[in-house]
This record gives C-alpha cells, sequence and structure tokens, in this order.
C-alpha cells in the first residue's frame, strides 16, 4: 500500500466519522465536545515555543506523567502540547496537569487536517507515545522539519505482523521519524524487523511513574468503608470479563469476601451495574459510598476516576484485567509500586516484558483461565505469608527498571538545542 492509497482510504472513511462520535457519544456525551479540533479547526492560539506529545488515551497519559514533569522543568521557556483521541485521555490531562500543559485533540490523520494542526502549533518537537503511526502526520513533521520522536514505543508480535501486511508504508513511515526510543530489546527488533533505522532502548516510563503522595492515605480512607473483610481487586476489567470474575469469586470459600471490579472505561459502569443486578448480587458503587458499607454487600463497583492507586493501596490481592481474554493486559507496575500480590491472565502481549519480569520476581503469578483465577486467589487470600513475599517481591520488581525518563529527556535535547 501506498501513502496516497492510504490516504485515499481515510478520505472514504472520513464523511462516517461525525457519526462514530456521535455514536461514541451515546455512552461518553464528552465525544460531543470540541469536535472540530479532529478535523484540524482550532480556537487555542499558541503564544511561546511548543513540545508536542501525543497521548492518545488514559494509559498514555498516565504513563507519559514523569516525562511530561521533565520536561517543564527542564524547558521552562516552552509550554507543553498534549493531543489525545479520547476524552477519558484528554481528562486525565487536566487532572495531572492542570493548566501547566495545553490539549486538544489530534487530528484525524488526513493531509489537510495534519497541516491546520502542524501550521496552528508550529511544535519545534513532537513525541508519540507508544505505538502511535500515522503515516501523513510523520510525512507532514518531516516535510516541515519538525523532529517526531517515537517513545516509550512497544510493538507486540500481533502488531508487528500488521504492520508488516503493508511493508512500504510502514517501511516509510518508521524511516521518517526521527527516532524510536523503544522499550525494550525485543520491541526494538520488530521495529528494526520493519525497516526502521534510527531505534534506541531507552526502557518503559511506567516504572517511572510514582504513586501519588496521598495514595496510601487515600487508601486508608477507602479501606474504612470496608471494615476488616479481605478484599480482591479486579483492576481495569474489559468487556466480557466481568462474568468470568464474578464467576470465579462467588465460588471462592473466604469468610466475608470483598470483591472490588473497576472497570478500564468509564462508559462501561452502568453496564458493569446492569450485569450486577442481572445476577442478583449485592452492590454498592464506590461514587456513592459515604459510610461504612454493609457486611451484606459483596461487590463495590469502582465507577470513580483518578483512583486507582487508592484502590489498589485498599486491597490485599489484586487481579489485573485485558488479560484473561485476548486483549493484551493493562499495566501491572501500578499495582506493584503499591506492593500488591497481582494475578495476571494468560493474554498479556500489550505489557510482555513488564508481565515476564514480574513473574520472575516473584512478584506475579500468571492463571490461564477463570478456573485458574479461583484457584489462586482462593490460595494467596488464605496465605498472609505468600502475600507478604509477594508484595516486598512487587516493590523490588517496580523499581528494577527506572531511569527511561532521564534517557528520553537526553533524546529530546539533542534536537532542542
Amino acid at each position: 500500500m501506498s501513502r496516497a492509497l492510504y490516504t485515499l482510504l481515510l478520505y472514504l472513511v472520513l464523511p462516517l466519522t461525525p457519526l462514530k462520535l456521535l455514536w461514541r457519544s451515546m455512552r461518553q456525551p464528552e465525544y460531543r465536545r470540541h469536535m472540530l479540533e479532529r478535523y484540524g479547526f482550532y480556537t487555542h492560539e499558541p503564544n511561546c515555543p511548543m513540545i508536542w506529545m501525543h497521548c492518545v488515551s488514559l494509559g498514555e497519559t498516565r504513563a507519559a506523567a514523569p516525562l511530561v514533569t521533565a520536561l517543564l522543568t527542564q524547558y521552562p521557556q516552552h509550554r507543553i502540547l498534549l493531543t489525545h483521541a479520547t476524552p477519558t485521555g484528554r481528562e486525565a490531562g487536566e487532572q495531572l496537569f492542570g493548566d501547566r500543559v495545553d490539549r486538544v485533540y489530534l487530528p484525524y490523520d488526513t493531509p489537510g487536517a495534519v497541516a491546520r494542526f502542524l501550521k496552528r502549533f508550529r511544535p519545534e518537537i513532537g513525541l508519540l507515545m507508544e505505538t502511535e503511526l500515522w503515516f501523513n502526520l510523520i510525512a507532514g513533521c518531516r516535510a516541515r522539519g519538525t523532529p517526531l520522536l517515537l517513545v516509550n514505543a512497544r510493538l507486540s508480535e500481533r502488531s508487528a505482523r500488521g504492520y508488516g501486511k503493508v511493508p512500504n508504508l510502514t517501511r516509510n513511515g518508521l524511516q521518517a521519524l526521527s527516532m524510536i526510543a523503544a522499550q525494550t530489546q525485543q520491541d526494538a527488533e520488530r521495529f528494526r524487523c520493519l525497516g526502521a533505522n534510527e531505534v534506541v532502548v531507552c526502557g518503559n516510563l511506567k516504572f517511572d511513574v510514582q504513586p501519588p503522595s496521598d495514595a496510601y492515605e487515600k487508601g486508608i480512607a477507602l479501606r474504612s468503608f470496608f471494615g476488616d473483610r479481605p478484599v480482591f481487586l479486579a483492576a481495569s476489567t474489559r468487556d466480557g470479563e466481568e462474568s468470568l470474575i464474578l464467576d470465579a469469586a462467588q465460588k471462592l470459600r473466604i469468610p466475608g469476601l470483598l470483591t472490588v471490579i473497576v472497570p478500564r472505561h468509564p462508559q462501561r459502569f452502568d453496564e458493569v451495574a446492569a450485569l450486577l443486578e442481572q445476577r442478583a448480587i449485592r452492590y454498592a458503587r464506590r461514587s456513592a459510598l459515604s459510610s461504612a458499607l454493609d457486611e451484606s454487600v459483596e461487590v463495590l463497583l469502582g465507577d470513580s476516576m483518578g483512583e486507582m492507586y487508592a484502590y489498589y493501596a485498599a486491597c490485599d490481592l489484586a487481579f489485573i484485567g485485558g488479560s484473561l481474554l485476548p486483549l493484551g493486559g493493562q499495566n501491572l507496575i501500578e499495582a506493584c509500586a503499591m506492593g500488591k500480590p497481582v494475578l495476571i491472565g494468560p493474554h498479556t502481549f500489550n505489557f510482555e516484558q513488564a508481565t515476564d519480569q514480574a513473574i520472575a520476581f516473584g512478584a506475579a503469578l500468571r492463571v490461564a483461565s477463570e478456573m485458574e483465577l479461583e484457584a489462586a486467589a482462593q490460595k494467596l487470600l488464605s496465605d498472609r505469608d505468600t502475600r507478604y513475599r509477594m508484595s516486598e517481591a512487587a516493590r523490588a520488581f517496580s523499581v528494577s527498571a527506572v531511569g527511561a525518563t532521564q534517557r528520553i529527556v537526553e533524546l529530546v535535547s539533542a534536537y532542542l538545542r
């Protein structure tokens, strides 16, 4: 596929994008806001040099936090521009950085929209987080002489196979990037096999993310609502997983057990609530929790934003969602940073090396199914000593690979002299 054909296909589907945004807004009304930005039309007027970073959604925005903070410190004369593709990413940017950064949506990858974006903001450098390959955007930056780096870059075997189906388009795009800062040697090799020339290994920014200073205090406050009950947390669960987790949790022989389910996407809170009602499970919502839970409540639905560290601090055992079904898994580093023993499913291709390292450290156990999830949770919730050893291993793992932030800042400095 050539870039011309890629662009033609984008223009063919572009008329459908307003319908897609409106459809998504039925579950998440924020999709109706700032719609023109997605086509390259902005009201924001930059008034100082810009360092631009694209963080597609919530996970990438949180992972970028130490890098954003470091860049704000090192380049006080510059303004940080964060671009996003989802309202949850944009909201996370606001929660984390307030008015210290600017936030807009990245436009769809058509030449006209890309040109309007670059002309409006004139970034001195662009940083794309993880695996965001937009080929007209890459070409537009190259044409304007704007250095564009792919940072915290990861590429699973599955994604590499997908990009390999359009080898010319992928190779030209990768070679037009100024630099790729890969998370691991395996990621770097996959990028090189697809044609990338400038690739270095800088590590994973998520190891550098520090829990908020008040995370433990908030966890203690949340735990006070639970009483002395053992707490099993299912964090960042995805569509279809909650039924499997409830099947496992309801078979556990742990007196007084409270299961806390925190869906990955806020637009699914009501959907999970409906599932709990359908199963006639006594549950409460975190958003309505203002006093101690009644002992008859079996499940707490974590329908709040920005409290993930508090949920980890308040639990005895954490299962990381997105991994029971073939969805690639979610980040387990946050749970380990809070010193919690972790269970993870079989599908972790999005966090392959971090998961393998956590297991090797003794911080996490992999389960192959909901039956194994039940067995492992039963064993760990019944064994305080093993949980303690895993907790200590989790803390050691979480500090084992810090330093990616400084390495990426040094790369950026080569382009911002």
